[in-house]
């Protein structure tokens, strides 16, 4: 049975007079993968922000095991909870190994700065995420999709309960969104992480969440099981568009295939058309 360590109550969040996110209310699973889905601009890497105590609400609250997150002292929420930002920037000059190891921070005391815990976590973190033979090299040298593995690796050596992900797959090819995804549900099912993405991809949203929060306009339309909640209403709601949903031949979950393109304007004529 799941509980919600992470919950928000009557979120709203702004950027000076900008509302963003209005009334929210959300229950995070406990122990399951949960992901955000929603157009650009919707509120979803806001409310990300706001679970990780980046952003602070103009009304309501985030609570962490029932406590709001402005009463909680920040080193506990860095052992409990992780956060991937959408672009994170690394100090200039910093190797893999040394960023990596900057998630054992909230672990360490000031009696004892380096443990073979932190050892192990780091290394684990590295493997995990295929940067191990990256570990001496500079971050800013690295590719676009090397750097968001090894941002992933020092968010996994922070060990947290909780892990939030703003936009993971962002730089990556298609073969290794996969691998991070997979690593992702395969924390999750290893270590019972609760695990909250933001991704644009609807399609990786069914087939890795457990649990979907569509959003539009800053609330949530709908929210559950991805075989609950995605379907071709649900997509022309949120998204605006026109689609046929069909089982996964993978995973016999739903899989949005979109439908023709909505046209309103009038097919030129042939003769009209140079070079015809």
């Amino acid at each position: 049975m799941t509980g919600n360590r992470l919950t928000a109550q009557g979120l709203t969040l702004a950027y000076e007079d900008r509302t963003v996110v209005d009334g929210l209310d959300l229950q995070v699973p406990d122990g399951q993968v949960t992901v955000i889905v929603g157009p650009n601009a919707c509120g979803k890497s806001t409310l990300l922000r706001a679970l990780g105590r980046l952003l602070r609400p103009k009304r309501g609250a985030v609570l962490l095991d029932g406590t709001e997150l402005s009463r909680i002292p920040t080193r506990r929420i860095a052992q409990a909870v992780g956060l991937l930002p959408q672009t994170p920037v690394p100090p200039e000059g910093i190797t893999v190994a040394d960023l990596v190891s900057r998630g054992r921070q909230p672990h360490q005391k000031w009696w004892q700065q380096w443990s073979e815990a932190d050892e192990t976590a780091v290394a684990r973190a590295l493997e995990r995420t295929g940067t191990a033979e990256l570990a001496e090299r500079p971050v800013d040298e690295l590719s676009g999709g090397q750097r968001q593995r090894v941002w992933i690796a020092m968010a996994l050596a922070q060990d947290t309960d909780v892990l939030l992900l703003d936009e993971p797959t962002t730089y990556l090819d298609i073969a290794h969104q996969v691998e991070v995804l997979d690593l992702v549900r395969q924390l999750n099912r290893e270590r019972g992480r609760t695990v909250v993405a933001v991704l644009h991809d609807l399609n990786q949203a069914a087939r890795y969440a457990d649990h979907i929060v569509a959003m539009k306009a800053g609330r949530i339309v709908a929210q559950g099981a991805p075989a609950d909640v995605v379907n071709a209403e649900l997509v022309d709601e949120v998204f605006g568009l026109a689609s046929v949903v069909v089982p996964d031949p993978v995973t016999g979950g739903p899989l949005v295939v979109p439908g023709p393109p909505r046209s309103t304007h009038t097919a030129v004529p042939e003769q009209a058309v140079p070079g015809t």
